[in-house]
């Protein structure tokens, strides 16, 4: 069964362009990933530092993998993480 993830990332308006192209920048990556079927990063219209995430695995030890790839360690971790004044994430199973 497919396992989805929503994330909402918020940040200062300051960090918002660091942030998105951190994110944009996973969107690059991410799809390479075997298990990956999608990576989406959307804005927040009318607020600044918002984001929303949506993504999709194979199963939830491809959303593991994900985790464990250098890519999330250094943009994720590294840049995008150290910048979030909120942050929330949900993870589903795909129906």
């Amino acid at each position: 069964m497919a396992f989805a993830v929503v994330a909402h990332y918020r940040c200062a308006p300051a960090d918002a362009d660091a942030v998105r192209a951190a994110l944009l920048r996973m969107r690059e990556l991410t799809p390479a990933e075997p298990a990956n079927l999608a990576y989406e990063v959307h804005a927040e219209v009318d607020r600044p530092g918002s984001f929303v995430l949506y993504e999709r695995y194979t199963d939830r030890a491809g959303f593991e993998a994900h985790r464990a790839a250098d890519h999330f360690t250094e943009l994720i971790v590294g840049r995008v993480l150290p910048l979030l004044t909120e942050r929330t994430v949900t993870f589903a199973e795909v129906l």
